[in-house]
C-alpha cells in the first residue's frame, strides 16, 4: 500500500541496480504469444479426454445416475425442500386472516441472526433434538450455517437464537413462546398451530429484520406457517424477502399502536380489508381480540407490498412458485 509502483523499485538486482515493475511487466506482444502457444484444441483434448479413467478415486465415489438429482432421505445436510409442495400455476386468492395467534412478539432491532441463527446448534433445541433422533451426536451437530441445505434443521432453528427475547414469555431468552397458557419452543408451537389449521403472525418493533440479508430468516418464517409479520418498521431486504416467501409484511400506521398489542400474548387477531384488489401500500385493519372477554379493538396498518409485481409474487405464494409458473407458461 505504501509503494508507488510507477516510480519506486520492486527491489534490487545482484548488481545493486533497482528493478522496476515496468522492466519485468510483459508486453502485449508477450502476452499474445503466450496465449497463442497455450490455447490450442489439442492441449484441451489431451488434458480432458478420458478424465474418468485418469482418476480412480473419483470413480470410486458412489453416485446415482439419471437426469435429476436423487435425494438421500437419510442426509442431515441436504434435503428436498417443500417450497413447491401443493404447487399450482394458478394465482391464489388474497384473503383476510381470521383467528390468528401470535407466535412471537418482539421488541426493536430484531436481526436476521435472531430470526435465523447461523451459529452452534444447542442439544436441547428443536434442531438439536431432531439431529439426535437422526443418530447425529452433539459433537457432530456443526452449525446452522453448515446445514442450511436441510429445511428440517433450518425451520426448527427459526427464532431459536439463544439471545432472542419473546415478550410473550417475559424474562426468558431463546426460541420460546406461549401456547394454551404454556411455554413451548416456537417450532413446537408452530407445528401444533399448523395441525389445527390456526394461522399465526409475528409482531415486532423498529427495524425488524436488520442485519445481513439472510434468506432463511424469511424461508423459516414461511415454513413455520406464519401468515403475516406486523412491525413498526422493516429492514428493506427482509421485507422484500418475506414477500418473496409468500408472507404478508405490514407496518403500524401509527407506531404507538404497537404498545397496545405488545402485551397481548393470549389474544387472537384478524387482518381485515385485504382481497384480490389489493393495491401497493394499501391500508388494512388489524383487529385484536384480547383474552378474558375484553372488547375487541381495531388498529390501522399499512400492507407493505410496495410494487405491483410484489402482488404477483404474493398471490403466487412467493417468488419461487411465481418463477416456476412463468416457466411452465
Amino acid at each position: 500500500m505504501d509503494i508507488d509502483l510507477a516510480t519506486e523499485p520492486l527491489g534490487y538486482g545482484t548488481d545493486g541496480h533497482p528493478v522496476f515493475l515496468r522492466e519485468i511487466w510483459p508486453s502485449a506482444a508477450d502476452i499474445e504469444a503466450a496465449m497463442a502457444s497455450s490455447l490450442k484444441p489439442e492441449i484441451f483434448q489431451r488434458l480432458y479426454t478420458g478424465f474418468a479413467d485418469q482418476n480412480p478415486k473419483w470413480n470410486a465415489i458412489q453416485a446415482t445416475t439419471g437426469t435429476v438429482y436423487q435425494w438421500n432421505p437419510d442426509s442431515t445436510y441436504i434435503q428436498l425442500p417443500p417450497f413447491f409442495d401443493g404447487f399450482s400455476p394458478a394465482p391464489r386468492d388474497i384473503v383476510e386472516i381470521h383467528g390468528a395467534r401470535p407466535l412471537g412478539i418482539f421488541g426493536d432491532s430484531v436481526t436476521t441472526d435472531h430470526i435465523s441463527p447461523a451459529g452452534a446448534i444447542m442439544a436441547d433445541s428443536p434442531a438439536g433434538r431432531f439431529l439426535t433422533a437422526q443418530g447425529v451426536s452433539p459433537a457432530d451437530f456443526n452449525s446452522y450455517g453448515s446445514r442450511r441445505g436441510n429445511d428440517r434443521v433450518m425451520t426448527r432453528g427459526t427464532f431459536a437464537n439463544v439471545r432472542i427475547k419473546n415478550l410473550m414469555v417475559p424474562g426468558s431468552e431463546g426460541g420460546v413462546t406461549l401456547i394454551n397458557g404454556q411455554s413451548a419452543a416456537i417450532f413446537d408451537a408452530a407445528t401444533e398451530y399448523q395441525k389445527s389449521g390456526t394461522p399465526t403472525l409475528i409482531l415486532g418493533g423498529e427495524d425488524y429484520g436488520m442485519g445481513s440479508s439472510r434468506d432463511w430468516a424469511a424461508k423459516g418464517t414461511s415454513l413455520l406457517g406464519v401468515r403475516a409479520v406486523i412491525t413498526k418498521s422493516f429492514e428493506r431486504i427482509h421485507r422484500s424477502n418475506l414477500v418473496g416467501m409468500g408472507v404478508l409484511p405490514c407496518t403500524f400506521l401509527h407506531k404507538a399502536d404497537y404498545d397496545r398489542v405488545k402485551g397481548l400474548a393470549d389474544a387472537s387477531f384478524d387482518l381485515l380489508g385485504i382481497s384480490n384488489d389489493l393495491k401497493p401500500g394499501q391500508q388494512a385493519i388489524l383487529r385484536a381480540h384480547p383474552a378474558g372477554g375484553l372488547p375487541a379493538f381495531d388498529i390501522p396498518v399499512v400492507v407493505r407490498i410496495d410494487t405491483p409485481v410484489e402482488i404477483d409474487y404474493y398471490r403466487a405464494g412467493g417468488i419461487l412458485p411465481y418463477v416456476l409458473a412463468q416457466i411452465l407458461a
